[in-house]
């Protein structure tokens, strides 16, 4: 079980780490004759200085026991030993150790009333004259000031980290402005949301202006459409989620649009004959992207005849024979230099890759393979037998002075290659997509892959789709199934539901099989028991590596909240000799399969190889290796990452044994079973079913009512996804 939070006061004693560009700090606390190592947001604190923090110890890998810092309040130093440490500290500018005793030997308790308020009378002391007395009162009433406003701030309820964000953009005046509008907390940059900001307003003596709060609105409902993929926003949708999030007119939500495109906090734009709106950082993204796949375009790559000699001497090498389509695409890709291949399972996508990839080691070219995920990269190397990074990783995530993700490979910084050839294409968002665009070399050859009727990416954006629609880009289809491949229940019942017919569920043989179940309970019993015993036994299944549970939803019966539960207590019940940890929602427990749902790029792990990085990405999955009494928990993901999660973080994970379609993305199980049962009418789509499918290598079993599996294949009805990347290619 998790601590409730504890907290510690104590006297600062030294200040070992502290990055004054996001505020973390490392300090010893003396409390208690004890020395307690505290970490976290803790800006502009100084040896001296009286501490009350609140958080959890937990145990760092390499520093060991630590009590991390979620939030602190301060108070000067108030007794004569104390002044003098944080004087002698060098906290501030034009005092050292000897100055120090000088002053508090002075003054004693009233030396900081004569600092901030009697700089005339520290020109007494022997060595200080009246002019660096003036200069050392100015810099402590400076920091008296900085100090005193973070204070203040943290009273709204607001972190340290977001109290910081919030100085650091509007320095001294941040209170008085916060006051007369709280809704400037949503900017860019600080962390609070509409939410928060509506509630520090409405604490407010004195409420602030209406106008204030209708553009943040404008701007949250924007955020919120962008949470749901969407890069831009028709202005005529506006209205209606705003005016009922705010409860005003139409015509004052007008005016506050109109403002916030004159300030530039929205990107107005004409699509097609209709406004749009973007937030800026993401029409910058589709803008770029569009401006460098035009310069692909435009100066491709030098290419080189590619006589079919060449492509037969492969053939005859690899004892294949390639099938008129997939020789068109080895061709474009090596004498055109980009190229979009596109194709469902058993097309042939991975021999037309290896085909590719052959006649550029001909040409002693440098290849880098990129996926978006970490399963994507494991099976493209399996499947070329060459090393594939994660697109993160590939561009080196790093974090600028801002806080905020950035990426050293970049225009300056090119990557090192000369061909590029990224998997999962279908996957990828606009703003991860633009980066990528920015880190490719002059010459670089770019080979896309993807499935254009899988589903779009969880961030935001159309990528694929959009490119192919604009007809810019040379596109390769491959469609004809080969006979290995239509062995494959699995492979023709996807191809089935692509084309809107319905799929096969009559076959008792092959890798596809439906089961037909009509109440809730029993099929959530038939999953349960399929996984944890019936496919264990029949084929020698993992319930935890091997078996995948992909649902449509996250609620209801069958949903992935209610089957994670029910699957935990029949594959990895409570037990006396395995350790606990209760996180919110979820109680996890040593052996639990579990899923990151939310980038942190700053987890540091290790591989069985010695290989050392940091960074977990949304949607890797792996095992809980141990659960510590501390709540420390180590945590070995399926590409073999070992990472140790403080309690704090273990918020960032979910129970895995199911998990949504959508966050299935990329992946691929030996096993996939897909409750199909009494499914939202929104999640009832053929995409959304052709994804689950895909997922399963060998074996693939839908529980459930077979009418609404038939429903979900006819059902092209996709959720509309407004982009603007084909519009930008057009122009």
């Amino acid at each position: 079980m998790v601590n409730d939070e504890t907290e510690i006061i104590g006297i600062v004693e030294d200040v070992s780490v502290h990055i004054e560009e996001t505020g973390f700090t490392v300090l010893e606390l003396s409390s208690d004759d004890e020395f307690i190592t505290v970490v976290g947001v803790l800006p502009d604190v100084a040896v001296g200085e009286k501490l009350t923090v609140r958080g959890n110890y937990d145990t760092h890998p390499l520093y060991g026991r630590q009590f991390k810092a979620k939030s602190f309040a301060r108070s000067l130093p108030s007794s004569a030993q104390d002044l003098f440490k944080y004087l002698s500290a060098g906290t501030v500018k034009g005092i050292g150790p000897a100055t120090a005793q000088k002053i508090v030997e002075e003054f004693g308790d009233d030396a900081f009333d004569i600092l901030e308020n009697h700089p005339e009378k520290l020109s007494r002391i022997k060595g200080i004259s009246r002019q660096k007395a003036n200069t050392i009162c100015e810099e402590f009433s400076r920091q008296f000031a900085v100090r005193q406003t973070l204070i203040a701030l943290e009273k709204f309820g607001m972190t340290a980290r977001e109290s910081l964000n919030a100085y650091k953009i509007f320095g001294f005046n941040a209170v008085d402005m916060i006051k007369t509008n709280p809704y400037i907390l949503c900017a860019e940059g600080i962390g609070v949301n509409f939410e928060r900001a509506d509630a520090i307003a409405s604490s407010l003596p004195e409420q602030p202006e209406q106008m204030h709060r209708i553009r943040a609105g404008v701007l949250h409902v924007l955020r919120h459409n962008l949470g749901n993929g969407h890069t831009c926003c028709p202005r005529d949708k506006l209205a209606l989620p705003a005016t009922e999030l705010l409860g005003v007119e139409e015509q004052l939500l007008r005016e506050a649009t109109d403002a916030l495109i004159r300030d530039r906090q929205l990107v107005s734009e004409e699509l097609d004959g209709r406004e749009f709106l973007f937030l800026p950082y993401i029409h910058r993204s589709e803008k770029n992207a569009a401006r460098r796949i035009k310069v692909l375009c435009s100066f491709p790559p030098a290419g080189k005849p590619t006589l079919l000699q060449d492509i037969e001497d492969i053939e005859n090498t690899l004892c294949i024979r390639y099938e008129q389509k997939q020789k068109a695409a080895i061709i474009t890709a090596v004498e055109k230099g980009v190229l979009i291949l596109t194709g469902g399972p058993g097309t042939g996508k991975t021999t037309a890759i290896n085909g590719m990839i052959s006649l550029f080691q001909k040409d002693n070219l440098r290849i880098a393979l990129a996926a978006p995920t970490g399963r994507a990269a494991k099976r493209m190397s399996e499947i070329t037998g060459m090393e594939a990074k994660t697109i993160h990783r590939l561009l080196e995530v790093e974090w600028d002075d801002e806080d905020n993700q950035a990426f050293s490979r970049n225009e300056r910084n090119p990557i090192e290659a000369d061909v590029l050839i990224v998997d999962e294409l279908s996957m990828i968002d606009i703003q991860l997509f633009s980066s990528l665009l920015d880190a490719l070399p002059l010459g670089c050859r770019l080979i896309m892959v993807g499935d254009s009727d899988q589903l779009p990416p969880v961030g935001a954006g159309n990528v694929l789709h959009d490119m192919i629609g604009s007809g810019m880009l040379p596109v390769v289809e491959l469609k004809e199934v080969f006979r290995q491949a239509q062995r494959s229940v699995i492979v023709t019942n996807a191809h089935k539901i692509v084309s809107g017919e319905n799929p096969d569920l009559t076959r008792k043989d092959g890798d596809f099989f439906f089961m037909p179940r009509r109440v809730g309970s029993q099929a959530a019993e038939t999953v349960c028991e399929l996984c944890a015993a019936r496919l264990p036994k029949a084929y020698g299944y993992s319930p935890i590596t091997d078996i995948q549970v992909l649902c449509p939803s996250r609620r209801g019966e069958m949903g992935t909240y209610n089957l994670n539960r029910r699957l935990q207590e029949v594959i990895n019940p409570p037990d006396k000799r395995k350790n606990e940890i209760t996180v919110g929602m979820f109680r996890f427990r040593e052996g639990d399969k579990v899923m990151h749902i939310k980038n942190n790029y700053d987890i540091l792990w290790k591989k069985p190889d010695g290989e050392e990085g940091s960074g977990v990405f949304n949607g890797d999955i792996g095992t809980i290796e141990s659960i510590r009494p501390d709540g420390m928990t180590k945590i070995i993901f399926d590409d073999g990452r070992e990472c140790s999660y403080f309690p704090d973080t273990m918020r960032e994970l979910e129970l895995a044994y199911a998990v949504t379609v959508h966050k299935s993305q990329g992946n691929e199980f030996e096993a996939v079973i897909m409750p199909v049962l009494n499914t939202p009418e929104l999640l009832s789509y053929r995409n959304l079913l052709y994804t689950a499918v895909t997922r399963a290598k060998k074996l693939m079993i839908i529980v459930g009512n077979e009418e609404q599996v038939y429903r979900m294949a006819r059902n092209d009805k996709k959720a509309r996804r407004y982009s603007a990347l084909r519009h930008f290619l057009l122009e």
